[in-house]
């Protein structure tokens, strides 16, 4: 049974229960983000190849793409408390596996125990912010949500490598993850105690639609495994269109079980709903084209033009920083402004973008300094706290906060699907350019001008979403 959102709300401390929240979260972002700089410490460490390497990131992308949606439905049946701390425990559990790993199958082993992890608690820091705060306060929560991400991405490779420098290649790349076993604990102890239990009471067992679920999964796993493995063989990428196939058969599976009466893991008219589905379509084109600009700048300065990892790494810096400012602001007039700001956002996106492109022309011919690269970026940072969070705020807004477990699964599932697809896709083009023959700038250029594309196609269903919003009754 899904709570009522109309009944009666127990007393909460909200800064207490925001920060029990975000621990966990910024755990397993920190998780992500210092992984890139470990891999060459872990690989002599462990002696690994690449190929077993690579899937110490792909194993943790898949498990947590794989059960974004289906934990958002478990958290939204049957008690979205216990199936955070369920998420932190197992992530706990595979960060502490993952450092005292022996081999590299059993940090691959671990590192899908923390994928797990992730998938299970992230849709619920969604809903239970969605569900405990309202308006302005819910606002103001998913700034700080959107704050902790861009700190979380900015110190995370920091930490890294000061761990690696100060306690040797082999224990500095253990101690990453070992961190985050007293983490995780503090948080299970701050979720008894901050969080309310909403476990759903009652003499039926939820139906949480399994056939439903393995199907998503299968969907997801086949539409994503193409765009995780580096070199992926043609027998590999017949999985993206047998996903495809999967995921119609999931969309007419869910339909079915809501004819006969039962709960579907996902009623399919939640997409009839113009917000959220704009919403969706907004962030997933955003991240098909933005997360890839972090990949690409680290190549066109090492693989080009020779500089140090640690130099190329210091370009997102002034970026994250940006990014945790105007997500602030941001989230203070995201509810007066509405879409107007995340219009802003990309015009302000496609401008740096653009300036990138002009300024590593004049970094290549040694005209100006590298780091000057790191100012039209730092317009990335400052349009990604107008973007990412208020959009968030402003697709979430137009769901039933009973619900909001899925949404917003389905948002972050968006995000990674993008983000998977985007950080394939882009560099792919750069080497097959260079590699066809192609002057390492023209095909940096080519990438940047895709980028730019890809955010004025995002731009244009903001301007479409701010024109249902001028129309929706009450609008202003």
């Amino acid at each position: 049974m899904i709570p009522d959102p109309s009944a009666p709300a127990p007393q909460v401390r909200r800064r207490p229960l925001l920060a029990v929240l975000l621990a966990p979260l910024f755990m397993a972002l920190i998780a992500v983000s210092v992984i890139n700089v470990a891999l060459t410490a872990i690989g002599e460490g462990l002696e690994a190849d690449t190929g077993s390497l690579q899937w110490v990131i792909s194993g943790y992308a898949l498990a947590f793409g794989m059960l974004l949606v289906p934990a958002g439905r478990a958290g939204d049946a049957t008690g979205r408390r216990r199936m955070l701390i369920v998420g932190v425990a197992v992530f706990t559990a595979g960060s502490l596996l993952s450092g005292l790993a022996p081999s590299v199958e059993v940090l691959n082993v671990a590192r899908i125990l923390q994928g797990i992890g992730s998938g299970l608690l992230n849709p619920q820091t969604v809903a239970l912010i969605q569900q405990h705060f309202r308006g302005q306060d819910r606002a103001r929560a998913f700034a700080l949500l959107a704050t902790t991400v861009a700190v979380a991405t900015a110190i995370g490779p920091v930490i890294g490598g000061a761990l690696i420098q100060i306690l040797g290649p082999d224990q500095g790349w253990r101690w990453m993850f070992l961190m985050n076993v007293p983490i995780g604990v503090a948080a299970i102890v701050g979720a008894l105690k901050y969080i309310p239990d909403d476990r759903a009471r009652g003499r039926s067992r939820p139906d949480l639609d399994p056939v439903g679920t393995l199907l998503l999964c299968l969907a997801i796993l086949g539409i994503m495994l193409p765009f995780l493995e580096r070199g992926a063989s043609a027998l590999v990428w017949l999985s993206f269109p047998a996903g495809l196939l999967v995921l119609g058969a999931w969309w007419a599976w869910e339909q079915r079980y809501k004819r006969h009466g039962r709960p579907p893991m996902v009623d399919t008219a939640i997409f009839t709903n113009q917000a959220f589905r704009n919403g969706i379509l907004i962030v997933s084109v955003y991240f098909l084209g933005a997360t890839s600009v972090w990949i690409i700048i680290p190549l066109f300065l090492q693989m080009h033009l020779h500089h140090t990892a640690f130099e190329a790494s210091l370009m997102g810096l002034p970026s994250s920083v940006a990014a945790a400012i105007t997500s602030q602001v941001a989230g203070r007039y995201v509810l007066t402004m509405g879409r107007r700001m995340v219009i802003i956002g990309f015009g302000v996106s496609f401008v740096g973008l653009g300036a990138t492109g002009v300024l590593a022309g004049f970094v290549e011919t040694g005209a100006v300094p590298f780091w000057l690269l790191a100012v039209p970026l730092t317009l990335m940072g400052i349009s990604q706290g107008m973007t990412i969070s208020p959009n968030q705020t402003l697709t979430l807004n137009s769901v039933d906060p009973r619900f909001g477990g899925v949404a917003g699964g389905i948002l972050q599932l968006g995000q990674r699907t993008g983000a998977a697809i985007g950080t394939a896709m882009i560099p792919g083009i750069i080497f097959s350019l260079t590699e066809g023959g192609h002057a390492w700038y023209e095909a940096f250029i080519i990438a940047i001008t895709i980028i730019m594309a890809l955010t004025l196609v995002a731009m244009g269903v903001s301007v479409a979403d701010r024109a249902r919003e001028r129309s929706a009754p009450g609008a202003r």
